[in-house]
C-alpha cells in the first residue's frame, strides 16, 4: 500500500520541526515590519504597520486556529489615548485548503498592511503595541517571533516611521553573561546521562533487526555480496563500506541540520531551538501525535511505507558496480525499513534533545545507526551465518505489536510534558499511571496469546520465551499499582508527572494534609505557589527576588534550583536524590529554597515583566528564569543547582545532573560553610 493520508500528516509534521532548525540559519530576515503613526484629522492618529515578505514566504491571517499560530496585534492605551474601531487589513487575504490540517487557511504573500486608528484626548499619550507572527514557505516555517513597538502621539517622533525585522522579531536567547564573577558557575555540565541515551540507542538499534520490514533485508544483503565479487579482500572492504553507508545516511542529515544551525546561528539559536522542541505545545503534541499513529500502524490499523518510486529508484541504483551499487543497497534498506526505523529513530532524537548539549543528538543518533548496521555488516562479511538464523514467520508481526505497546507509553511522555509547561491539567501522575498500567497489562495478555492483532498468527501454545517476557511485563505492572497511592516509583521517575500533581496520598491523605503535617501549608503571599511546586514537599519560593529578600531576612543561604516542567533529568535528581533524607533535612534547615522554572509559559501581569539592558521584555514565568539563569550565572541547561548568598553572589561551584548523593551532601555543607564565613 502506498504513503497513506496518515503518513502524510506525520511526515509534514516532522519536516516542519526539522526545517525550525534549518530556518534558524538564515541571515536574511523574511520578513520585515515598517511601522508609522500620523495625524489623519484633529484628535485621530492612525497607526500603520506594513510586512515586506520576500517572495516565497507568507505570514498567516488575522483568523484564529486551532493548527497555526495567526499574525495578531494587541494594542495598549495610556490614559489620553483609546481604540477606535478594530484593526483593519488592507488586503484580504489568500485562501487555500490545506491537505493536511483539512481546513481552510488565510495567509498574506509579498505584502501585507494593517491600520488601527486612535482617537487622542491628551497629546503625548502612549499606545504599546504587541505583534506575534509566523512566517512559512512551501518546505518550513520560521519558529514564531514577537516584538513590542510603542508609539507616542500628539508628538514629533509619532510620525517617523519604525523598522521593524525578523532578527528582532526572531527567538533570542537571553543575553551571555559576562561578568567575571559568574565565570565559575559556567562550567560544563555533567552528562552521564548521555550514557543512557546512547545505550538505549544502542539497544534500539539492535532490537531494529527483529522487525518484520527489517529481517526480510537480511538474505537480500546476503545475496547482494555473495554475488558481487570472488576476492574476498575486495568483498570485505565492500560490506566494511556497506556499513558505513548506513551510518552516514542515519547520522549525516541531523548532524548537518545541528552543525549549521551553531555555525551560523551560534550556541543561542541551537539552544532555543532543543529549549522550543522540548517546552513548546505544537511539537510536544505533534511528537504525541506521531506516536499514536506510529503504535496503530505498528497494530495493523493501516501500513506505512515510504513513496514506491523512491524505493525503487534506488533499488535500481544497487544494481550498480563499485561503491555506487553499495551505497544504493545501503540506501535501499534504509528506506524500506522506515515504517518500523522511524518512530524509534523519532524516539532516540526526542529523547537526547532533552536538556541535552548541541552534540547529544548526533552521537546518540551515531550509537544507533552503528548498532543497526553492524549485523548487516557482519552477515555481509561472514554469509554462512545466515543459516543460524530464525526463520521469518509470526513473531515478526508480535515484535512489531510490542513496539506498538511501547509506543503508546512512550507517546504519553509528550503530551505530559506541554500539560506541565501549561498547566492543562489533564495528565496528572495518577492519570498517567493509570493508562502505563493498563497498556503494560494489555502488553501481556498479548504476549501470553489472550490478544491477537489483524496479522497475527495463531498462538496454539507459548513459547518459554514469550512467558517469561509476560512475567517481566506484569511485574512491571505491579511495580506501578502502588504509584496510584503515592509510592515514588523512583525508576519511572523521569518518565512521570512530578508527585505535586497527584491528588491523593494514601500514607496521608490528601496533598493538603501532607503539607499540614509537614508544616508546609502556609505558602500565602508567595508568588506562583498556587500552581508551582517543590518536591517532596519543601517549602520555599518561586520568585527569585522574594527569595533573595527572605534569605536576607532570615539570614541563611539560598538553594537555587533552576529546573523545569519538561525536564527528564530534574525529576530524576527529585526521586534519586533530593529524596536523600540528610539531603531534605539540610534543605528545611538550613537554606531558604527557590525552584525556578525554565519552561513555564505563563504570562505574568505587566508590572512583573522584566526587560534587559538590550531593551527586550520577558513576559513569562519561564522566560524571565531563563533570563536570570543566563544573564546573572551563565547558565542555560537545567537541572542547575546553585548556592548564593543574599545578594545573590555564588558561593561554591554549581552542581548539575548528578546522582551521586554523598558529592551533593558535600556541596550543601560546602555552600553552608561558605556562607557562615564570608
Amino acid at each position: 500500500m502506498r504513503i497513506s493520508k496518515t503518513l502524510k500528516l506525520c511526515l509534514s509534521a516532522l519536516l516542519l520541526l526539522i526545517s525550525f532548525s534549518a530556518a534558524n540559519a538564515q541571515t536574511k530576515p523574511v520578513v520585515v515590519w515598517n511601522t508609522s503613526a500620523e495625524q489623519v484629522e484633529d484628535g485621530l492618529y492612525r497607526i500603520t504597520v506594513e510586512a515586506a515578505i520576500d517572495e516565497g514566504w507568507h505570514i498567516y491571517s488575522l483568523e484564529p486556529s486551532e493548527f497555526i499560530i495567526p499574525t495578531s496585534f494587541t494594542f495598549s492605551c495610556s490614559e489620553g489615548a483609546q481604540l477606535k474601531d478594530g484593526l483593519k487589513q488592507l488586503q484580504e487575504p489568500k485562501k487555500v485548503f490545506d491537505e493536511i490540517y483539512k481546513a481552510e487557511l488565510g495567509y498574506f504573500e509579498n505584502k501585507a498592511v494593517f491600520t488601527q486608528d486612535i482617537e487622542l484626548t491628551a497629546p503625548g499619550a502612549t499606545v504599546e503595541m504587541f505583534l506575534e507572527y509566523m512566517a512559512c514557505n512551501d518546505m518550513n516555517c520560521l519558529p514564531p517571533a514577537d516584538t513590542t513597538v510603542t508609539f507616542t502621539l500628539g508628538a514629533e517622533s509619532a510620525a517617523a516611521p519604525v523598522a521593524v525585522s525578523a532578527e528582532d522579531l526572531a527567538l533570542q536567547a537571553p543575553e551571555t553573561a559576562a561578568d567575571e564573577d559568574t565565570v565559575q558557575a559556567a562550567e560544563p555540565v555533567q552528562h552521564s546521562n548521555l550514557w543512557n541515551s546512547i545505550l538505549s540507542a544502542i539497544l534500539w538499534g539492535l532490537a531494529m533487526l527483529f522487525t518484520p520490514c527489517v529481517f526480510p533485508m537480511v538474505p537480500m544483503t546476503v545475496s547482494f555480496f555473495i554475488k558481487g565479487s570472488e576476492n574476498k579482500r575486495l568483498g570485505r572492504f565492500r560490506a566494511a563500506m556497506y556499513g558505513l553507508f548506513i551510518v552516514l545516511l542515519y547520522t549525516v542529515p541531523i548532524a548537518a541540520i545541528i552543525l549549521i544551525t551553531r555555525i551560523v546561528g551560534g550556541d543561542a539559536v541551537t539552544a532555543d531551538i532543543f529549549n522550543w522542541l522540548a517546552t513548546h505545545w505544537l511539537p510536544n503534541l505533534i511528537f504525541f501525535l506521531v506516536f499514536m499513529i506510529f503504535a496503530a500502524s505498528f497494530f495493523g490499523a493501516f501500513e506505512i511505507t515510504m513513496p514506491s518510486k523512491l524505493v525503487n529508484k534506488s533499488d535500481q541504483g544497487s544494481n550498480k558496480k563499485g561503491l555506487g551499487g553499495v551505497f544504493f543497497m545501503a540506501l535501499t534498506l534504509v528506506l524500506v525499513s522506515f515504517s518500523c526505523t522511524g518512530p524509534i529513530v523519532g524516539t532516540v532524537l526526542i529523547e537526547s534533545v532533552q536538556g541535552g548539549q548541541f552534540w547529544d543528538p548526533i552521537i546518540t543518533m551515531l550509537a544507533f545507526s552503528i548498532a543497526f548496521a553492524l549485523p548487516f555488516t557482519l552477515f555481509a562479511f561472514f554469509p554462512s551465518v545466515l543459516k543460524k538464523l530464525p526463520k521469518s514467520g509470526g513473531w515478526l508481526n508480535s515484535v512489531k505489536v510490542v513496539l506498538g505497546f511501547i509506543e503508546l507509553a512512550l507517546g504519553l511522555k509528550f503530551l505530559s510534558m506541554a500539560d506541565q509547561a501549561y498547566h492543562w491539567g489533564i495528565l496528572d501522575r495518577e492519570i498517567n499511571l493509570a493508562l502505563w498500567i493498563v497498556i503494560f497489562t494489555l502488553l501481556g495478555f498479548y504476549l501470553l496469546g489472550k490478544l491477537r492483532f489483524k496479522y497475527d498468527s495463531p498462538v496454539e501454545h507459548i513459547s518459554t520465551f514469550r512467558l517469561l517476557l509476560a512475567i517481566i511485563v506484569f511485574t512491571f505492572v505491579v511495580y506501578m499499582i502502588p504509584g496510584m497511592w503515592g509510592a515514588p516509583l523512583k525508576a519511572l521517575s523521569g518518565y512521570m508527572p512530578p508527585m505535586a500533581t497527584q491528588d491523593y496520598v494514601v500514607t496521608s491523605g490528601s496533598t493538603a494534609a501532607v503539607q499540614a503535617e509537614t508544616g508546609t501549608s502556609n505558602m500565602e503571599g508567595r508568588k506562583y505557589a498556587d500552581f508551582l511546586h517543590l518536591p517532596h514537599h519543601l517549602e520555599g519560593f518561586f520568585d527569585y527576588e522574594d527569595a533573595l529578600a527572605y534569605a536576607k531576612e532570615v539570614d541563611k543561604p539560598l538553594f537555587i534550583d533552576f529546573t523545569g516542567h519538561s525536564c527528564v533529568n530534574c525529576r530524576e535528581m527529585e526521586e534519586r536524590v533530593l529524596a536523600d533524607p540528610r539531603i531534605l533535612d539540610m534543605l528545611r534547615n538550613d537554606y531558604v529554597i527557590v525552584a525556578l522554572y525554565m519552561d513555564d509559559k505563563t504570562v505574568l501581569d505587566e508590572s512583573e515583566w522584566v526587560t534587559s539592558e538590550s531593551g527586550r521584555v520577558f513576559k513569562s514565568i519561564g522566560k524571565i528564569n531563563s533570563h536570570i539563569a543566563n544573564d546573572r550565572y551563565g547558565i542555560n541547561a537545567q537541572p542547575y543547582y546553585l548556592i548564593v548568598d543574599n545578594e545573590g553572589n555564588q558561593l561554591v561551584p554549581n552542581r548539575s545532573y548528578d546522582l551521586d548523593i554523598d558529592e551533593f551532601i558535600k556541596f550543601l555543607e560546602d555552600g553552608k560553610k561558605a556562607y557562615y564565613e564570608k
